[in-house]
């Protein structure tokens, strides 16, 4: 469940009116324009050069092409292993890989009702527009191609695979033009990832952006994408997620239900909350983990743009080698 506004809690209300510099921009159908080319140049600002001539970083393994092969050498992977040639030599080797030259990306955008809220800098369906940028400019260029598969709820839009820098803004003001779904639309996750499973599609990599709130029931056909595709997972979330406030009297509300309930933030019920929640995504973790995705969370009040930078040198160190 998440805050609503009410006379007893201020702190659960809109997002505030003046945002940080580092937050998204808002979505403003008036202003979508001026908002998605903020977004656009802060994306290559503050990004810009950190993949360049490696178009997998963002996933883990320098490729899915076999490549020469090589005397083992401690730290490298036993899985890959060339029996054939270590057999041929008596001595251990791998079979190193490279990376396709072309890459294809899809998107997988949950904006079911339960991201159509936010309490701190931004919403976090916000945030998911701003997740989906920063993949595109990571992902671009080289012939790279980009689809999307959104998700409300309500109704599911596919936007194909294409490549160039047109496609790309494209693709972002059809998912920032997405129509909310009204309240008490329940979100279907699962749904959406089978619809990218099939029919099945060239090996590539797959970006899940959603909060991960509810029953885990996307696990299943995460695990089959997994099979055929890398897999980055960006869980979006808000303070409210993971923790209520000491406002006293507070109303609650599930907006992919319609539910509602008045509750008093006792400290009892707060440290409840806040067990559960961290339960739950401790549980998110420990699935996206076992299905061996990266896992990047975005939190409106944090700053979305270093924590992916953070994200993507930290993974490229392990690529490499080093110690993140």
């Amino acid at each position: 469940m998440t805050g609503t506004p009410s006379p007893e809690n201020p702190d659960a209300g809109p997002v505030r009116a003046t945002r940080p510099s580092w937050a998204p921009p808002a979505l403003d159908e008036s202003r979508l324009d001026v908002a998605l080319r903020t977004l656009e140049l802060t994306v290559r600002r503050r990004l810009d050069g950190l993949l360049q001539g490696n178009h997998l970083g963002l996933v883990p393994g320098p490729g899915t092409e076999p490549g020469e092969a090589r005397p083992y050498q401690p730290g490298d992977d036993v899985r890959r292993m060339d029996w054939a040639v270590t057999a041929r030599t008596t001595v251990p080797h791998i079979r190193e890989t490279v990376a396709d030259r072309e890459l294809e990306t899809w998107v997988v955008v949950d904006l079911s009702p339960s991201l159509d809220f936010g309490t701190a800098a931004c919403e976090k369906r916000e945030l998911a527009v701003a997740a989906v940028s920063a993949v595109t400019h990571l992902t671009g260029g080289g012939g790279n191609r980009i689809g999307a598969i959104v998700s409300t709820g309500e109704h599911t839009e596919r936007v194909p695979a294409r490549g160039g820098l047109a496609h790309g803004s494209g693709l972002l003001r059809r998912i920032a033009q997405t129509k909310r779904a009204p309240d008490g639309t329940r979100g279907d996750l699962a749904l959406a990832l089978e619809q990218l499973r099939r029919p099945p599609r060239r090996r590539g990599l797959a970006v899940v952006i959603s909060d991960f709130l509810g029953p885990l029931t996307w696990e299943r056909p995460l695990r089959a994408l997994s099979a055929r595709h890398d897999l980055l997972a960006i869980e979006v979330l808000d303070p409210r997620d993971v923790e209520l406030p000491d406002v006293g009297t507070v109303v609650l509300s599930d907006p992919e239900t319609g539910k509602q309930r008045e509750v008093h933030t006792t400290p009892l019920l707060r440290k409840e909350f806040g067990a559960a929640a961290a339960a739950h995504r401790e549980q998110v973790a420990t699935v996206l983990r076992g299905v061996g995705a990266g896992h990047l969370v975005l939190r409106t009040d944090s700053d979305w743009v270093a924590d992916t930078v953070r994200f993507v040198v930290a993974r490229k160190r392990r690529w490499s080698g080093g110690v993140a």
